[in-house]
């Protein structure tokens, strides 16, 4: 049988930056043709490397791949499909800004074999989609969300966000019961992280934010009110209908492998990180320069026992599961329970974490500071060198 492998394209273009986002991307259409040249070489590069492998996980995200000329995008899936192993039933996602959908633009994508959409709505409340920069409406997205069902999606994504500037605790319920009434098949929910490098962190000590409290109010009532409405969450931001979890990010959240194509991605493939630099004019011009591998990347390294071990712990906790002791043990050769004595007690008593049949798992409240504690699980880590010195990592 042949290993599974996720393939993940980034398309930098956008036609606003929102005041939030730090994820790489670029304003307009600039050297868009030369962009798309640059992915269609590192297709025939990475061809052969993963020619053993079937790709069962295609994902497509920028910036906004739905604002890439339909030309230009036709030819680059007829490529995914040539140079790769996709299987027939492969998971294959484009995310869309509301803004940008067209009917008969979906409609050739659908058939060319994209067969899940993820719409980035963030809320359904107007006020609130202009505090955070956002170029299209509430009723932009209704229509662009009847403009896939008519193109043939039967599974759809929306993003969510809480903790928007001027954001209220009711605002955000009226938003979740809109979205619910459309009946997605999957729903991403994430907190606003005021990043450094973003126009809301220049301004971060003066933004209208909703109280941590209330922030807590809308991610707890959101775990209910979705849970009773068919949506099963299961990773800390994620809600899905039976069966439609997305198939490309728990491949994040299992250490599964994945190549990323394209300025800024990343990629974990064959016990190696690395990633592609965050810029589009240095991006082209290494793809084609074909005897310059050393400037393409902007890190490059293999993992090592203990980052292992660490990366296991962090993104299985990620997942509403939790981790398995017995499955750690067996991949590790450590007692879970052992290294963490000194910490279990007091997440348990303070309620936030959970002993489940197999081992330990976040509660609503813990998935809530997930990140601090995760840190301080990490930053506990004398066991794990201890453990790994002494040779019991397997």
């Amino acid at each position: 049988m042949m290993k599974r492998l996720g393939l993940y394209v980034h398309f930098p273009f956008c036609l606003n930056k929102c005041a939030y986002c730090d994820f790489y991307s670029v304003v307009g259409y600039k050297n868009i043709d030369d962009y798309i040249d640059a992915l269609m070489l590192q297709c025939d590069d990475y061809s052969t490397a993963v020619s053993s492998y079937a790709v069962d996980s295609v994902f497509f995200g920028g910036g906004t791949p739905s604002i890439v000329p339909e030309k230009y995008m036709l030819e680059f899936i007829d490529r995914v499909y040539d140079k790769f192993n996709v299987t027939v039933d492969a998971e294959f996602t484009m995310e869309a800004n509301p803004a940008t959908v067209k009917a008969s633009q979906l409609k050739k994508y659908r058939k060319a074999g994209v067969n899940r959409l993820s719409l980035g709505v963030q809320s359904a409340c107007n006020s609130e989609l202009s505090a955070l920069g956002r170029i299209h409406t509430f009723e932009d997205f209704q229509k662009s969300f009847d403009i896939a069902r008519n193109a043939g999606f039967d599974n759809i994504n929306i993003d969510l966000m809480y903790g928007i500037p001027e954001q209220t605790f009711e605002s955000f319920c009226g938003t979740l019961k809109r979205i619910v009434e459309l009946n997605p098949e999957h729903i991403s929910l994430y907190n606003l992280k005021i990043e450094d490098s973003t126009p809301f962190g220049a301004k971060k000590d003066t933004l209208p934010l909703p109280s941590e409290d209330d922030e807590y109010k809308m991610y707890e009532y959101a775990i209910e009110f979705l849970s009773n409405h068919g949506y099963n969450q299961y990773e800390i931001s994620n809600f899905a209908k039976p069966g439609k979890e997305c198939v490309h990010n728990l491949k994040y959240w299992t250490c599964a492998e994945y190549l990323g194509l394209g300025t800024a991605a990343h990629s974990y493939f064959r016990n190696t990180r690395f990633s592609f630099i965050r810029n589009l004019d240095k991006f082209i011009n290494a793809v084609k320069d074909l005897n310059d591998e050393t400037n393409i990347t902007d890190e490059n390294y293999t993992i090592n026992p203990e980052e292992r071990v660490g990366e296991y712990i962090m993104l299985s906790l990620r997942l509403t599961q939790g981790i398995n002791t017995l499955e750690f043990e067996r991949v590790f050769g450590m007692d879970f329970e052992k290294m963490f004595s000194e910490l279990l007690p007091a997440y348990l008593e303070n309620g936030f974490m959970k002993k489940t049949s197999v081992g330990y798992a976040f509660t609503t409240k813990g998935m809530y500071v997930s990140n601090y504690i995760l840190s301080s699980m990490l930053d506990f880590s004398s066991p794990i060198d201890e453990n790994i010195a002494n040779g019991s990592d397997k």
